[in-house]
């Protein structure tokens, strides 16, 4: 039987914060109004370390957490280095799908997006680019309509 998540969002940047995060706000409205709750928001710079400990809170208080920003290729970009240690599982059809889904959107460009899921402990982790357009992408056509299953069999 599905049931909402409780999600935890985390912005990963250097740059943006909780007065100016459009992509994270757009996360977390699009998750609540897909049924999901939002039980906490975190902003973190794109530190390996910083981010780890972020995850490593928030996942005892939360079905999933989805993290926004340093999914891409710049040197800055280290979320999915980051998150790799505290996954015990891998989802990577989640990332395919996700570039798949953005080719059709955005062309060639979807393929140098870094984006990843996996599942650390029963917590799940979604690891998405930073810009609108991926989140409301990923949220819409992929996180909304799976959380509430993947939530279930994350629980074993």
């Amino acid at each position: 039987m599905e049931k909402p998540a409780r999600v935890a969002v985390i912005t990963i940047s250097d740059t943006r914060g909780p007065d100016d995060d459009p992509s994270g706000d757009l996360l977390a409205e699009l998750l609540a109004a897909g049924g999901h709750a939002v039980v906490a928001r975190r902003h973190v710079r794109d530190e390996p370390e910083a981010i780890r400990a972020a995850v490593r809170e928030l996942a005892g208080e939360a079905d999933a957490v989805v993290t926004t920003g340093g999914t891409g290729i710049t040197a800055r970009d280290r979320t999915p280095e980051a998150l790799a240690p505290l996954l015990d599982r891998t989802l990577d059809g989640f990332g395919e799908a996700f570039r798949a889904l953005s080719f059709d959107e955005i062309g060639p460009r979807a393929v140098l997006s870094r984006a990843l899921a996996g599942v650390a402990g029963r917590t799940l982790v979604f690891a998405l680019p930073g810009s609108r357009g991926a989140v409301r992408l990923a949220a819409e056509r992929l996180l909304v309509p799976l959380l509430g299953h993947a939530r279930v069999m994350a629980e074993g």
